[in-house]
């Protein structure tokens, strides 16, 4: 089984507007690439009261590292772009990609 976690930092001033295209457009798009079995959102809770933005982790679940990595060629850089194209800089975003053993 394989975690692809995507963390999202975002200017609260888009927090709403972001979480409503995550549920209502992203996410539905993300999972309809058939390259993943479930997905959670989880909002982190800060740690430093100075923290800028808010922050959202993201966990995908794949079957296989193949699945994976059919993802990341043939879907991941146009949905990646669309968010781009939509928030600009306003979501700063950093994968990690976990097996787990």
């Amino acid at each position: 089984m394989i975690q692809y976690n995507v963390t999202c930092l975002i200017d609260p001033e888009i927090e709403s507007e972001w979480i409503a295209w995550m549920k209502e457009e992203h996410l539905p798009e993300v999972m309809a690439t058939g390259k993943f079995i479930s997905y959670r959102m989880f909002k982190i809770d800060p740690h430093h009261p100075e923290d800028i933005g808010i922050s959202f982790a993201i966990q995908y679940w794949a079957e296989s590292r193949d699945h994976f990595n059919d993802y990341a060629a043939n879907h991941g850089p146009a949905l990646k772009e669309k968010t781009l194209r939509k928030f600009g800089e306003r979501v700063q975003a950093f994968r990690t990609l976990m097996e787990e053993v």
